[in-house]
């Protein structure tokens, strides 16, 4: 009898662990060129909405998504909301790092974008030997479902300042401490970067009080799908090396499952790069 109340017990923990989960996704969408041919966006955009939504995320990152490529996820994702603003202007100029969320389970408390430079609040500023404006769009967020509160920030690093993606990094980490205090963060993105490289070293540093932790690192469930999150809409597995795309937290978050997710139509991929997602419990 003891041991048939203990098995209840622990069927009932982990059916509610699933229960109030919520499913977090990073996914660079590629902007929108002509020149991709059979790979341009309008080949593309139910394929990408079709990943969210058979995925049940409710939250996602989005990188590289141009103002009518929002326009497309805006229709095509029934039930989300997103915030975000273009990273040249602060308006709609230029690529937008937003969040879209699943508005019947969380409800938006807050929300603000921040350049990744020396001067974060001037709308269009590039940072330290940058390429290009980049950005991270945050909000806070109530689980209408558990009541917990919690914040999301989502970026995409730039592809050829070195110095600029660790500054970036250090950025982060200073803005999501001083933002989300004790609250329980998650950070999604495209960071250019490999896990050896220095700037996701510096967001990984135990000995800094401000770190954050790769989701992939502590998932309950063994990480599904392949390593690299970047494919090049190259499918063979020799091709697939840049693991890019990344799920951080921060604070009291249970991680239940990672994944990178390298669906195929037939030979098309939905983007350049893979989805990654994750299942966690915001305690």
């Amino acid at each position: 009898m003891k041991w048939i109340i203990i098995i209840m017990l622990n069927m009932t923990i982990l059916g509610t662990s699933a229960q109030e989960s919520l499913n977090v996704m990073t996914f660079n969408i590629r902007l929108n060129l002509e020149s991709d041919s059979g790979n341009a966006w309008r080949f593309r955009k139910d394929k990408v909405a079709s990943q969210i939504l058979f995925h049940d995320a409710h939250l996602v990152g989005v990188q590289e998504a141009l103002p009518a490529q929002m326009n497309d996820l805006a229709q095509l994702l029934k039930g989300h909301r997103w915030i975000g603003v273009g990273r040249e202007d602060g308006k709609q100029g230029g690529e937008y790092s937003a969040i879209f969320f699943d508005s019947s389970r969380l409800n938006l408390l807050a929300s603000e974008t921040f350049w990744l430079s020396e001067t974060p609040t001037v709308a269009g500023s590039k940072g330290w030997d940058a390429a290009l404006p980049r950005i991270v769009t945050w909000a806070k967020f109530k689980d209408i479902k558990t009541g917990k509160v919690f914040f999301h920030f989502n970026t995409h690093f730039d592809h050829m300042g070195k110095e600029a993606r660790k500054q970036s990094s250090l950025l982060i980490l200073k803005q999501v401490s001083q933002l989300a205090g004790k609250l329980p963060v998650l950070v999604t993105g495209d960071f250019n970067a490999d896990p050896t490289d220095e700037p996701i070293q510096v967001i990984l540093d135990n000995k800094n009080p401000m770190h954050l932790t790769d989701a992939e690192a502590v998932s309950q469930t063994p990480h599904y799908g392949p390593n690299a999150s970047f494919n090049g809409w190259k499918i063979h597995e020799d091709n697939l090396k840049e693991h890019i795309d990344y799920i951080f937290f921060h604070g009291p978050v249970t991680v239940l499952k990672h994944a990178t997710l390298a669906q195929l139509w037939g030979t098309r991929f939905s983007s350049d790069h893979f989805p990654v997602m994750a299942t966690v419990v915001v305690e």
